[in-house]
């Protein structure tokens, strides 16, 4: 009788390697696990996650400045910012062409707004420009078209910069985006330029044709200096078109023509245009993205020769900063000392008993918020129940009332009642689940009480300690109404800089750079406590 051993696979019922159909089980298990979880991935990615990614993108996000004035930025990239002297004639014209743009779309007002938050009052500049550019070049305007009246005629500038295509089929309900002619812009670039912005933006912001318009006054400036560059500019073009351009060509450059300077039109609008810091700025900020927001959110700045301190007077995020975080911990301190207590003696107490005294822990939370906030506000401002009551026992004399309101021991007060829940929960269902068998066995083998309390039943009840005070931590560091209210000047916290910005400054880069920083932070706190405490340490019960 022979012993043979079969080293085959082994299989399951259907014939298949038992360990492939294994997997397979484990893979449709899997499978079935993420269809039942993945609405509320998909939520939470729609509704929180990328709404977060997006407001953390623009503190570094910077291209308002480089697509609303491309032209300018492109310009001011060969200017000596430290030259101390304004940039020369072409980047003003490169503002007008950019400018008369942007304020028929109606968005100067944004990049002055953007620029205001680095240089004060940048903004006014662009307001008051933006009112009067599209005046710039009427000189030239008029100068063409007395010279022939055609040149006003929408028809005839058609035919020099439009496309021969595009103009067969424009003028129509469905007329397709403008497109200039490729002759127009190797001789006559400024004005083609010009032109082809100045048509593109009135299909788009007016619903109109450029068939039927005619174009802004800084079209015929650029027309002008492109004629004084090439004044054989006409030989690319035939019949009525180059008998047009070689007669203005030929006026301009007799001595009657007159000219402007643009540099001139601006610093008339507003001498501050002439101002080298004014165009430094511009230029620092021209590029898509910045550090720029993080620079000012950590009280630097972005100087000649790199970061540079702000002035002293005005660095006030550092110490907001500093200022969140020891209140922060102050606040956590002060309710594990009031929380832990109580928490004990929920733990301790009779079931029937705790769960009605639990009742008043969680009565705060069916009181609105700014109730509380407001309640704190009465009672600890110098005409206040807490100075009153303290006047009528002769603690304090009536001319001398404590001042307990807007400044920081008014935030931690009115913190700590309003988070103490956030800690008394945890520690009592940690404390619940910790046998009452050990206290006494400690004290059976001669531990006191305090003993046994400390060597016994205190380490067990650190976990909740832990959850308490993380979770009381965060909660306190991006709190801004409490902080708001009772705080005053001094005991603000960062998170009421961030809603500034968002909601009244509207400087969304520069909160969401305080925004990131203050999230870093946690992150690195939360490191630290792993690495000190252990987060698996941390127990809900």
């Amino acid at each position: 009788m022979s012993d043979t051993t079969d080293t085959g696979p082994v299989l399951a019922a259907d014939g298949t390697p038992l360990k492939r159909s294994l997997a397979r089980a484990l893979r449709m298990q899997k499978m079935r696990a993420l269809a039942l979880i993945a609405p509320l991935l998909l939520f939470v990615l729609l509704t929180f996650i990328l709404p977060i990614g997006d407001m953390l993108f623009r503190s570094v996000e910077n291209s308002i400045v480089s697509e609303t004035l491309p032209r300018t930025t492109a310009a001011v990239q060969t200017y000596d910012a430290d030259g101390g002297e304004a940039p020369p004639e072409s980047t003003f014209d490169a503002l007008a062409y950019d400018l008369v743009v942007a304020a028929e779309k109606k968005v100067h007002t944004r990049v002055g707004s953007r620029l205001n938050y680095e240089n004060a009052g940048i903004s006014s500049l662009f307001r008051k420009a933006g009112r009067k550019v599209d005046d710039m070049g009427e000189v030239y305007l008029d100068q063409f078209v007395e010279l022939d009246p055609a040149w006003e005629e929408p028809q005839a500038l058609i035919a020099l910069f439009a496309d021969p295509s595009w103009a067969a089929s424009a003028g129509g309900e469905d007329e397709p985006r403008f497109e200039y002619s490729s002759a127009a812009a190797e001789v006559l670039p400024g004005a083609t330029d010009a032109y082809t912005a100045w048509a593109r933006t009135i299909q788009t912001e007016d619903q109109d044709s450029p068939t039927k318009e005619e174009p802004w006054a800084p079209v015929y400036m650029a027309l002008y200096h492109d004629l004084a560059d090439n004044p054989d500019a006409a030989s690319a073009f035939e019949g009525d078109t180059a008998a047009r351009l070689a007669a203005a060509a030929a006026a301009i450059q007799s001595p009657e023509w007159q000219t402007m300077s643009t540099r001139d039109a601006f610093v008339d609008i507003d001498e501050d245009w002439a101002d080298p810091e004014v165009w430094r700025t511009i230029k620092t900020y021209s590029s898509k993205y910045t550090n720029g927001y993080f620079l000012n959110a950590a009280d630097f700045q972005k100087g000649h020769d790199g970061p540079e301190l702000r002035p002293e007077l005005q660095r006030i995020y550092g110490t907001l900063f500093l200022r969140t975080m020891i209140m922060s911990l102050a606040i956590t301190v002060s309710c594990i000392v009031l929380g832990y207590p109580v928490a004990w003696i929920l733990a301790n107490l009779p079931s029937r008993t705790a769960n009605v005294l639990m009742i008043l822990v969680l009565l705060p939370f069916w009181t609105s918020l700014l109730v509380r906030t407001s309640a704190w506000k009465v009672m600890l401002q110098q005409q206040g129940v807490i100075n009153d009551v303290l006047v009528w026992l002769g603690i304090v004399a009536d001319n001398d009332r404590l001042v307990m309101i807007n400044n920081q021991f008014g935030t931690i007060v009115a913190m700590t009642h309003i988070l103490l829940p956030f800690m008394i929960l945890p520690m009592y269902s940690v404390m619940q689940t910790i046998n009452p068998s050990y206290l006494r066995a400690a004290k059976s083998l001669g531990a006191t009480n305090w003993t046994a309390f400390w060597r016994v039943y205190f380490p067990q009840s650190v976990p909740g300690i832990g959850a308490g005070s993380i979770l009381v931590f965060i909660l306190a560091i991006g709190y801004y109404i409490t902080p708001e209210l009772v705080g005053g000047t001094k005991g603000v916290f960062i998170s009421n800089r961030i809603a500034f910005h968002i909601s009244q400054s509207l400087n969304w880069g520069l909160a969401a750079a305080l925004g990131t920083i203050l999230l870093v932070v946690v992150l690195l706190l939360y490191w630290a406590y792993d690495k000190i405490v252990g987060i698996d340490n941390v127990k809900l019960g």
